[in-house]
């Protein structure tokens, strides 16, 4: 059975068609599509620039995943219906748990920030993609797959399978979909969350391809009607410039950690939750989340206070904040 196939090399046609057609039907009213041509750009170089950096290490991490695989405990045959549908459950489950250690840890954050950038949500958003994931080292998380017995070709062609589902969600032109799907698999609707920035949605619905991951470990959120999704990260670069994108968070980092006053601040920096501080100045999304919490049982008891009306007030897409 040939393993030459990269499912997102033969899906790049498709996403430059429906990129063009979500456009279209935007610009006709006939489904809401908010694209800014800067910030379309701004995306689509770091697809390209995510590509030229996957050259650059993929050679390393195919070598190590074959390295892997010659210690494999199992011998999984590639014809087999069961081991596709096997690989298809534990390659998404992988993926959860990276999506989730990318946003809850500063270090593999400041490789995937980059694509929540965007103050916008359309398909092109699908391919602002990171330039340094295989520097940070996150593809380590896939080796027991061929540990397990998995061919590294067969675990390459699943993680193409998945970064290609994903990126339809990317977009506001679909609704719900029926509810037997949005209980099953990741959506626009769920995706939508997990792109927003309010703190009701802050780090929530890391799925891949089902969302039941997100259902079963308690991070699942769904979109609410009366709170609309505001997109973009919680203090929003004031730049299209797709080297600060890709470079930002690690810059930020490296200026904390050179300021750090001991080795505990230095890992609480680099390995603790983005937004941690040493003197607490700054938020994590657990805290900002309580604060909004604490403001809306306050709310419920004697009305909103400015604060809260200003927090939980739409904002235009297009405004930008000074990252602090």
């Amino acid at each position: 059975m040939s393993l030459d196939i990269d499912p997102v090399t033969l899906a790049v046609p498709f996403f430059i068609l429906a990129i063009f057609l979500e456009i279209i039907v935007g610009r006709l009213g006939w489904a809401h599509a908010d694209y800014e041509p800067r910030d379309t750009f701004t995306s689509l170089t770091m697809g390209l620039g995510s590509s030229v950096a996957g050259l650059a290490t993929g050679g390393l991490i195919f070598a190590a995943s074959l390295w892997v695989y010659e210690h494999r405990l199992f011998n999984i045959p590639l014809t087999a219906i069961w081991a596709w549908v096997l690989l298809f459950l534990l390659e998404d489950l992988t993926y959860y748990w990276f999506h989730r250690l990318s946003h809850e840890r500063r270090f593999w954050w400041a490789s995937h920030v980059n694509h929540h950038t965007s103050q916008h949500y359309n398909l092109s958003t699908a391919l602002r993609q990171t330039w340094t994931g295989g520097a940070a080292g996150t593809w380590l998380l896939w080796l027991p797959l061929s540990l397990l017995g998995f061919p590294p070709a067969m675990v390459a062609i699943q993680k193409g399978v998945s970064l290609v589902y994903q990126f339809w969600i990317h977009t506001e032109a679909v609704g719900r979909l029926p509810r037997w799907v949005e209980a099953v698999f990741n959506t626009p609707s769920h995706h939508r969350v997990h792109h927003a920035r309010n703190p009701r949605y802050l780090d929530r619905n890391y799925a891949g391809i089902l969302i039941i991951w997100d259902r079963l470990f308690g991070t699942f959120q769904a979109e609410l009607d009366d709170e609309p999704c505001r997109y973009g990260v919680v203090k929003n670069l004031a730049t299209f410039n797709p080297v600060r994108v890709a470079f930002h968070e690690w810059i930020a980092m490296g200026r904390d950690v050179f300021a750090a006053r001991s080795p505990r601040e230095v890992v609480g920096y680099v390995f603790g939750p983005p937004g941690w501080s040493a003197d607490g100045s700054r938020e994590t999304s657990d805290q900002i989340r309580a604060g909004w919490e604490a403001r809306e049982a306050k709310r419920g008891v004697g009305g909103p206070t400015p604060a809260a009306a200003a927090e939980t007030a739409p904002r235009p897409a297009a405004r930008s904040e000074s990252l602090a």
